[in-house]
């Protein structure tokens, strides 16, 4: 037996929110009201009082049988409700620690869910895992009603928890978790049906008939035991859908290819798949989590290496680990799911959800899998941000957040972390009224991501503790650390600039951008060397551990080329700072043209710049593929955030004028994520010498404000230095207001 001689040895069970454990001792006799807060919002100008409109804030109140509370104000309804929950647990002396209970315990609960997910009540409700049992019921013959393993491990949240919570190694290792169910599925025989040698489970008794009529199905007057769907009886013959999916091939040498899944509404999604892998059906199929957001369906199919999943009847507590399978690992598929993935794959937007009853697809294109490639980097995701993955780039600083486009640095930091399965980035303020305080409140850091911190208001935007409002009026100064854990809380990377701004939102936002610029260095080039990984990250005031820093990113290595490795896209990199635009801005371009006359209102730096462009692949027997087109492309002149080679010859231009040039190309990825057509792009690419060809239009720039240019050519801002002057000549005069000091 599994659980034998375990009695002592716990299972972490994953903790509940402040808000689920008040669920669970009071139900519905907990009434959550939520209020939204209006305040003014300070204009970050020390001396001038100018009140202007806030963000919308929300406070909650919570109102149980023995007390009521009232929490702090925050930007989102959800975090209200939660340190609201978490202060009437502290005021009715709950405890809201992790619990743990015996490993007999959680298997008794695993076993327990499993039987669930094969009873009446489960086959009809609106459940993923519930429409995979509809079609099961729908295969023809003796296929009918087994249901591969591997789907009730990944389309059950619950059962896939439980084991999770015997094993935290099934989280990274896809086929740890079909062992489990295949033994709890073992111990319910007389109920669930198994096989050693194949991983299906199926229920032994029928369902009955008008449990069947409730979950849409009906069975075929021929066969009892063949279901068939109502569309079909109607129309007597089966409906068929063509779904395009992509197939990732396990050699790196191999292109990616896309293919048509032919469905059938009588049939089942995944025995399509496993044909199309080779495979003889659905159980002989694993599938990956979802690739991109959580509630996604897109996901990775790929063989099961059933022959080397642990025996059903070895010793759980002695032989966790699945011996290493027989093949070849797919990087790139490996890299998109962010777990180890064998052989060949295909990656397909198909499944149940819980919305509907009905099957849920849409195609995906190669050019959506080039985008899911470079949406795993920081550069990739600016670029996808702005709809230009071939004219923006990363920016290289942080201006304001007017001048910002695109997703903003601390939006793309989380991102970044939640796509490669890290634990989100801990953001923490420190004012300078509070370094310099000698007060026992001095050095106190506040963590801007604590949604359930005490006593808390807003100010620009971000969350500060009530002291350091009074900093923000009085005319201190923000710094930000950032710290960037893995899953198991191992700290990877730590970022902590020196720069202190007057907002303590721009700290924020410019600590966030240090970070994703160090982080793009490595995924323009995993093999970079270490020692100039370390000159970089010493440049922007980060630290990082190598080992666990490794260990992270380790599938990005033998696949990344979103930069060349010496010069890239104009930008040579520098051992002891970011990437920064190439002195020789006219490397790699060829054949400028400029046509127009001259206005005389030209970009200068710190300039918003509007074009118009478009990006074609052109050939040397001049065949002309266009990629990307833009109508009103906006970025900031010398920031950073766009193609060196367009900015470069957008400075030589007036406001009217038209250019066309030609540039080296771009890495593959770039290509193929922007191109439309994917096999007439591969066919250009494999037998023609190729170039990019930019034309642009300038439409308008914007002069930057007074204040703008101050703090470029000014350091510190004139601003600054005339209230330092003006608090300076207050105290050498003892003047009791500026009001009395400027009157004499």
């Amino acid at each position: 037996m599994e659980t034998e001689g375990a009695s002592s040895v716990t299972v972490r069970k994953t903790s509940c929110t402040p808000k689920a454990i008040i669920h669970q001792n009071f139900g519905p006799n907990a009434c959550y009201k939520v209020e939204e807060v209006h305040e003014s919002a300070e204009n970050g100008c020390p001396g001038l009082a100018i009140v202007q409109k806030g963000p919308c804030l929300y406070r909650c109140t919570l109102q149980l049988p023995e007390i009521t509370v009232v929490s702090g104000i925050f930007k989102k309804k959800k975090d209200a409700e939660q340190s609201a929950a978490e202060l009437a647990l502290e005021k009715l002396r709950i405890n809201p620690a992790t619990k743990s209970s015996s490993l007999p315990e959680t298997w008794d609960g695993l076993v327990s869910r499993l039987k669930y997910l094969f009873s009446d009540e489960f086959l009809s409700s609106l459940h993923p895992l519930s429409g995979h049992l509809r079609a099961a019921l729908q295969r023809d013959c003796h296929l009918a009603g087994l249901i591969p393993a591997c789907a009730i491990a990944v389309f059950d949240a619950t059962l896939s928890n439980l084991c999770k919570s015997i094993d935290p190694k099934v989280e990274a290792n896809p086929f740890l978790i079909i062992s489990y169910v295949m033994r709890a599925a073992a111990k319910l025989t007389g109920f669930i049906a198994s096989s050693e040698g194949e991983l299906w489970i199926r229920r032994q008794n029928p369902y009955p008939p008008e449990i069947i009529e409730l979950s849409s199905i009906q069975q075929n007057p021929n066969n009892p035991e063949i279901i068939v769907s109502p569309s079909d009886q109607q129309s007597g013959s089966p409906e068929i859908l063509m779904v395009e999916a992509i197939n990732i091939p396990c050699s790196l040498e191999k292109t990616v290819e896309r293919v048509f899944l032919n469905l059938t509404s009588s049939g089942y999604f995944l025995d399509v798949i496993a044909k199309q892998l080779g495979l003889l059906e659905a159980a002989d199929l694993m599938i990956s989590r979802p690739v991109g957001k959580a509630s996604s369906e897109t996901r990775l199919h790929f063989a099961a290496p059933k022959q080397y999943l642990l025996d059903i009847s070895s010793d759980l507590l002695h032989a966790k680990e699945v011996r290493s399978f027989e093949g070849s690992l797919n990087a790139r598929a490996s890299y998109l799911s962010g777990q180890d993935i064998y052989g060949d794959a295909i990656l397909a937007t198909i499944g149940y959800t819980w919305r509907s009853k009905d099957l849920f697809y849409e195609d995906v294109s190669v050019q959506s899998y080039y985008r899911m490639l470079i949406g795993k980097t920081p550069s990739g995701l600016y670029r996808l941000s702005r709809g230009a993955i071939l004219a923006a780039d990363l920016p290289l600083a942080f201006t304001t957040n007017a001048k910002w486009k695109g997703s903003l640095p601390r939006e793309m930091l989380c991102t970044f972390c939640r796509q490669h399965r890290l634990s989100q980035p801990i953001f923490s303020t420190l004012s300078s009224l509070e370094e310099s305080s000698d007060s026992s409140q001095s050095h106190k850091k506040l963590r801007v991501t604590d949604l359930i911190a005490k006593d808390t208001q807003h100010a620009n935007g971000c969350v500060v503790s009530a002291g350091s409002k009074e900093t923000v009026e009085s005319g201190g100064s923000f710094r930000c650390e950032i710290k960037v854990y893995s899953k198991f809380q191992d700290l990877i990377l730590e970022c902590s600039p020196k720069e202190s701004f007057k907002k303590q939102s721009d700290s924020v936002q410019n600590a966030s951008l240090k970070a994703l610029l160090w982080l793009d260095i490595y995924f323009r080039d995993p093999n970079v060397p270490f020692e100039r990984l370390k000159a970089s990250a010493d440049g922007l005031d980060i630290r990082f551990e190598p080992k666990i820093f490794v260990e992270a990113f380790m599938l990005c290595q033998p696949l990344h080329n979103v930069g060349h490795n010496e010069i890239e896209e104009g930008k040579l990199v520098y051992p002891n700072s970011v990437n920064v635009p190439n002195a020789l801005s006219g490397h790699g371009l060829r054949s400028l043209n400029i046509e127009g006359p001259d206005s005389g209102i030209s970009p200068s730096n710190g300039s918003l710049s509007c074009v118009s462009y478009s990006a074609s692949l052109v050939t040397e027997e001049h065949l002309k593929e266009q990629l990307e087109t833009s109508d009103d492309f906006e970025f900031e002149i010398a920031s950073g955030a766009v193609n060196p080679h367009l900015e470069s010859v957008l400075i030589q231009m007036s406001v009217g004028q038209s250019a066309c040039f030609i540039v080296d190309l771009p890495p593959r990825e770039l290509i193929f994520a922007a191109a439309d057509d994917s096999a007439r792009m591969l066919s250009l690419l494999s037998s023609k010498t190729c170039c990019l060809e930019y034309t642009i239009r300038l439409l308008r720039v914007t002069e930057p404000l007074e204040d703008r240019m101050e703090q470029a050519l000014f350091s510190p801002p004139l601003a600054k230095q005339r209230v330092e002057y003006a608090v300076q000549s207050i105290k050498e005069s003892c003047a009791t207001t500026l009001v009395k000091k400027l009157m004499f």
